[in-house]
């Protein structure tokens, strides 16, 4: 392994598609589950004409919330009993297999492909059973009701939505499943093995955005989440480019003799921070999008490497990885002052930092006993956690709510995605179902 990620030069794009694809991972939850918080969604009652969605929006919302390491979603052969609305529920019985929160919800067709779709969430500790009636459910238990209108296209990311909604409402903190990752995938059987992918968050609805007969790695997301950044090496050098997901648009930002890579977008999308080699060593430069001007931050020579550029959520700061003091460590740089300082100091090895949304700490990959595993550091007091018992982790990205971290690792000698939660008490694998993956990026909230 090239301790400092040189195989992102490696990149070559022949061509940019998008084209549908079938989903390409299979998640298997490895760690965590044993002090999750027992919950239920009954299934969803349908009201219609026709045949329901196709999409299970129960199911979908109870996987998400498995997921996220904080839930336990109960099977739902074995739910007591199968509500169609709050006043069904039976407080006693959920109270008697220890579950603490039940959904209900209903699909009404209301044209031809469009849906009313509404759901009630009920806190089981917190009603009361009116006297003279176990199953009737005190208006005080239901927490959050909601209704919406949705399309038969939205259907699955309504449910992420709603999922969001119910995560929030028992944790008070915003859910992030309904959002995307991007992520590389190879399969050398492929006549283009090398193909940048982007996603629902569950890996749903994958869709190919460039495939190439060579390496193809270092996706970033803008702040809009129509944009991701990548590099290439088209007509035999590395390039910079930005591509609109939808569209299929690109242009080329930065195609300077050398090494042209690592891009990270600025918090309000109109520039990137990058890893340039023009004027001599790899250094940290600033794009303006707007100008097309590059502006360099920080000034080393001697053949030291600095690189994986990330920003701080308020745009004053941009973290990277360099070697200047002998061995990769995480420093950062005032973009104003262009004053620079080491804030990494646990271990010999510390590199590709990401701040977390409200900036207090800082995923990163610390080598660990020889082996490379992803870490959190706590910027205020510098304490490093580290969070992942895998092998060669690399490539770490917080979820925009920061609550997980989706990275890179060996399992059984390929390269597959796994998620990690911040706390560490939750683990689970992405593994490809053909092929092998690598670096993922977590999409910002998408509204």
């Amino acid at each position: 392994m090239n301790v400092l990620r040189w195989w992102k030069l490696l990149v070559v794009l022949s061509g940019v598609v998008v084209v549908p694809a079938h989903a390409e991972l299979e998640i298997v939850i490895t760690e965590g589950m044993n002090d999750a918080r027992p919950v239920a969604i009954a299934p969803f009652i349908w009201n219609g004409a026709t045949v329901a969605p196709p999409q299970d929006m129960a199911e979908i919302i109870a996987r998400d919330l498995e997921r996220s390491g904080r839930f336990r979603p109960m099977a739902v052969a074995d739910m007591p009993e199968q509500p169609i609305n709050a006043a069904t529920v039976n407080l006693a019985t959920w109270r008697s297999r220890g579950i603490e929160a039940v959904v209900v919800g209903k699909i009404s067709e209301t044209a031809p492909g469009q849906y009313q779709v509404g759901f009630e969430l009920i806190d089981i500790f917190k009603g009361k059973e009116k006297p003279g009636s176990v199953a009737a459910l005190a208006s005080s238990s239901v927490i959050e009701a909601r209704q919406h209108l949705v399309q038969a296209a939205g259907v699955r990311m309504h449910a992420h939505k709603m999922a969001d909604i119910i995560y929030e409402k028992l944790t008070g903190e915003r859910g992030a499943f309904a959002t995307m990752i991007a992520y590389v995938n190879i399969d050398r059987s492929d006549r283009l093995p090398y193909k940048l992918f982007v996603a629902d968050s569950d890996d749903y609805n994958p869709r190919v955005i460039a495939s190439t007969t060579e390496p193809l790695m270092s996706p970033a997301w803008a702040k809009d989440g129509h944009r991701i950044a990548y590099v290439s090496f088209e007509k035999g050098r590395s390039q910079l480019f930005v591509q609109d997901i939808f569209t299929g648009e690109r242009q080329v930002v930065a195609a300077f003799p050398g090494h042209n890579g690592a891009p990270a977008w600025s918090p309000d999308g109109t520039k990137l921070a990058m890893s340039l080699s023009h004027e001599g060593n790899p250094e940290i430069y600033i794009y303006d999008l707007a100008t097309r001007q590059t502006r360099r931050i920080t000034q080393t020579s001697g053949g030291v490497i600095d690189t994986d550029p990330t920003w701080s959520p308020d745009g004053q700061y941009v973290a990277f990885t360099s070697d200047r003091g002998g061995k990769p460590q995480v420093y950062r740089v005032h973009i104003a002052s262009g004053q620079t300082q080491r804030i990494s100091f646990e271990g010999d090895y510390n590199s590709e930092p990401e701040y977390s949304p409200d900036g207090k700490k800082m995923v990163m990959i610390n080598r660990t006993a020889g082996q490379f595993r992803v870490g959190i550091q706590d910027m205020a007091s510098g304490n490093l956690e580290v969070l992942t018992d895998t092998q060669l982790d690399q490539s770490p990205s917080l979820a925009p709510n920061g609550s997980m971290v989706i990275y890179a690792a060996l399992h059984r000698g390929q390269q597959v995605l796994a998620v990690v939660s911040t706390d560490g008490r939750f683990k689970a694998r992405l593994q490809a179902r053909k092929g092998e993956v690598r670096a993922p990026a977590w999409s910002p909230f998408l509204d």
